[in-house]
């Protein structure tokens, strides 16, 4: 299959359905929020800013999303957000931060996990009930350091290694209930995080050359996962942290 933005392969599979991303206004928040859109599902992608949302309100690819403001740092804002749907199918936690540099500060490395790690386990625990009762999936977004330590950005190392223990957890947890819980972990992906590594050869060399596909991921390369681990063909998956990463984490 190629690497068409298109999900026209997935048509039908979320008829119908809710989905809520969390993040979801730009980088792969926003492309996965667009995919599921594409699939047929009514999507509510959140962001943390009224920037954020203004300009994900003018996007032309994004016509058709409901952007709304969270911030995931608030238990109460998060419970208040998730308590106006009705129902609820598919959960992404894609809201996320990352500082590079800065998180061998205390306060920093704190504001980054509570983000990153205790966002997404607010959000599932508010969504919960309502994917009970539709039998619904949650999917995080983990990345290459859950499994990589990162001398420059502990916090978020932290809370994506933190993240992918945390699927695992909620994945028995949750079984009982019906609501099955998977984590994409993606490679290097070209979004506004990692455009200071893009822009710096001595980074970007060496993360190319290790990557047997040689390139920067797109956030369209994590389209079709998602969708598969939201749809009816993974009925029996969970638990699973998928690396999505052009190779990198076996070369």
């Amino acid at each position: 299959m190629s690497t068409s933005s298109s999900a026209d392969w997935a048509a039908g599979w979320l008829e119908g359905r809710t989905v809520l991303v969390t993040g979801g206004t730009g980088g792969i928040g926003g492309a996965l929020a667009e995919a599921f859109r594409d699939a047929g599902a009514h999507v509510v992608a959140t962001g943390a800013t009224e920037r954020e949302i203004a300009e994900a309100d003018a996007r032309e690819s994004a016509s058709g999303i409901v952007h709304g403001l969270l911030d995931v740092r608030s238990t109460e804002a998060v419970r208040n957000f998730v308590s106006a749907f009705e129902a609820l199918d598919v959960v992404v936690n894609c809201a996320g931060i990352i500082r590079r540099g800065e998180e061998l500060d205390a306060e920093v490395f704190e504001k980054v996990v509570d983000i990153n790690l205790n966002g997404s386990m607010r959000v599932c625990e508010a969504a919960a009930p309502l994917l009970e009762r539709s039998g619904g999936s949650i999917i995080n977004i983990a990345s290459m350091l859950s499994f990589f330590g990162g001398g420059l950005v502990p916090g978020y190392s932290s809370s994506k290694g933190g993240i992918a223990q945390l699927t695992k957890s909620l994945a028995i947890a949750y079984a009982p209930k019906g609501i099955r819980v998977n984590a994409i972990a993606p490679g290097w992906i070209a979004t506004p995080l990692t455009v200071a590594l893009q822009n710096d050869p001595s980074r970007a060399g060496p993360i190319l050359s290790r990557t047997p596909m040689a390139r920067w991921g797109r956030p369209e390369d994590l389209r079709g996962i998602a969708l598969f681990l939201a749809g009816p063909h993974a009925g029996f998956i969970t638990g699973s942290v998928i690396p999505v990463d052009g190779g990198y984490s076996i070369s």
